[in-house]
C-alpha cells in the first residue's frame, strides 16, 4: 500500500499521523509512505527525525480578519493556493498514492482536494473539538472524517461521515500502572501529585502565576508538584521564586524543570494536571484518567482551546478558569480543592476516563482500510 500522510502547523496535527504511519509499517512493513507539509511548518522538523520521505506544497494559512494587514496575507495566501494545486497534482502523478490521510493544518488541504477529485480513498483525521477552517474546507471531499469525542458530531454537516476514533496516545504513557510510575518519580509517599505545564516552549503569564503558586506551596509542601516551565521563561520564572524567598533545591517536594522530558511517567502518575487545551493533551488525559485544571490559551485560532477544554468541563472531568483574572492564589486555591476532596477527585477522574479512546490509533487505523 502506498499511503500519504498530509499535515501541518502544530505537533498536535503531526503526531496522530506519526502514531498511524507507525502502526501501519509494523502491520506491514512493505507499505511506503510519504509525508507532505508546508516548507516552513513544524512538519518538516518533526517528520525529519523519522524514516519517511517529506514533500512540499506552496501553501499557507487564512487570517480570521479583516484589518489591511490580513487582507494582504490571505491575497498572498490564495495566490499560494493557485500555485499548490500544481504542486500536489505533481506529487500525486509522482507517487501514486492508494490512500491519502490528512491529520489537520492548512498544509493537508490541497492534497486531500485534489486526491479525492482522483476518486483516491481519503480521510480527515481532526483532533480539536470543533472543526477547524481546513476540516470545515475538506468536509465535502473527503470519505471519512475522523473525531476524538461523541459530542465531536453535532458540528458536521455530514454526520453519515464522521467515525469517532479519539486521538493517539503515545503507548509509553500505559506502560506503567499509576503506582508504578509514583515509585519511578520518587513521589509514592501518600502525597498527591500535582503537574503542570503551559506548552513547550512555555507561557510566561502562566509561569509568573505559577510562582506564587509554588511559593505558597513551599510554606507546607502539601503536595508534590512537577512543574515544566519551558526554555523561554525559565530564567525569568528562577529569578521570580529567589524574589519570592523560594529555592526548589531546598523543597524537595518541589520540582522545577526546565522542560519535562520524562511526560509519559509524569502523566501517569499525575493525581492533578494543570495545563493549556491543545489537543494532544486532552487526549492524553482522557486516555490516563487523570482530573485536569485547564486555563485555555486566549491567543489561538478560533478559540480552540476554549471549545476544547469546554467539552471537558461539560462533562465534568476538568475545571475550567479563564486566564484573565486568574491569579496564582486563585489557581493554587482550586488545585488545593480538588485534592483535598477525595470523591471530587475521583468522581473527575471518572469522567475523564469515560471520554477516553486508548486504542485510538488502532481504530483509525480500521477505519481508512474500511474505505477500500
Amino acid at each position: 500500500m502506498r499511503v500519504i500522510f498530509t499535515c501541518g502547523g502544530t505537533a498536535g496535527h503531526v503526531n496522530p499521523a506519526l502514531a498511524l504511519a507507525g502502526y501501519m509499517k509494523e502491520r506491514d512493513p512493505s507499505a511506503q509512505i510519504l509525508f507532505v507539509g508546508a516548507e516552513r511548518g513544524l512538519e518538516r522538523d518533526l517528520v525529519a527525525h523519522t524514516e519517511y520521505p517529506f514533500r512540499t506544497v506552496n501553501v499557507s494559512s487564512f487570517w480570521r480578519s479583516f484589518k489591511p494587514k490580513a487582507i494582504r496575507h490571505n491575497l498572498v495566501s490564495v495566490r499560494n493556493l493557485l500555485f499548490a494545486e500544481r504542486e500536489a497534482n505533481a506529487i500525486l502523478d509522482d507517487f501514486k498514492p492508494d490512500l491519502i490521510v490528512g491529520t489537520g493544518g492548512y498544509a493537508s488541504y490541497p492534497i486531500v482536494r485534489y486526491g479525492a477529485k482522483r476518486g483516491i480513498p481519503t480521510a480527515v483525521h481532526e483532533s480539536n473539538a470543533i472543526p477547524g477552517l481546513t476540516t470545515t474546507q475538506l468536509e465535502p471531499y473527503a470519505q471519512r472524517i475522523m473525531v476524538g469525542f461523541e459530542d465531536c458530531r453535532q458540528h458536521y454537516r455530514h454526520p453519515d461521515k464522521v467515525v469517532v476514533t479519539g486521538t493517539p496516545v503515545r503507548g509509553d504513557f500505559f506502560a506503567k500502572t499509576k503506582q508504578e510510575a509514583k515509585h519511578a518519580l520518587g513521589v509514592d509517599d501518600g502525597r498527591p501529585l500535582i503537574v503542570s505545564f503551559w506548552g513547550s516552549l512555555g507561557a510566561g503569564q502562566m509561569n509568573r502565576m505559577m510562582t506564587e503558586f509554588l511559593a505558597l506551596e513551599a510554606a507546607h509542601e502539601p503536595f508534590h508538584h512537577i512543574h515544566g516551565v519551558g526554555s523561554i521563561s525559565w530564567e525569568t520564572t528562577q529569578a521570580e521564586l529567589r524574589s519570592r524567598g523560594v529555592d526548589p533545591a531546598a523543597h524537595p517536594s518541589l520540582d522545577v524543570r526546565e522542560y519535562i522530558y520524562n511526560m509519559a511517567d509524569v502523566m501517569r502518575a499525575a493525581d492533578l494536571v494543570l495545563s493549556r487545551a491543545g489537543a494532544s493533551t486532552l487526549a492524553e488525559l482522557t486516555a490516563l484518567g487523570v482530573p485536569a485544571i485547564l486555563v485555555p490559551s486566549p491567543n489561538v485560532t478560533n478559540h480552540h482551546q476554549e471549545k476544547n477544554a469546554n467539552l471537558l468541563g461539560d462533562h465534568g472531568a476538568a475545571l475550567v478558569l479563564a486566564e484573565e483574572g486568574l491569579d496564582g492564589k486563585r489557581l493554587f486555591t482550586a488545585a488545593a480543592g480538588i485534592l483535598r476532596d477525595e470523591d471530587k477527585r475521583e468522581e473527575m477522574a471518572k469522567n475523564m476516563a469515560s471520554l477516553g479512546v486508548r486504542d485510538a490509533t488502532q481504530r483509525i487505523y480500521q477505519t481508512v482500510l474500511s474505505m477500500f
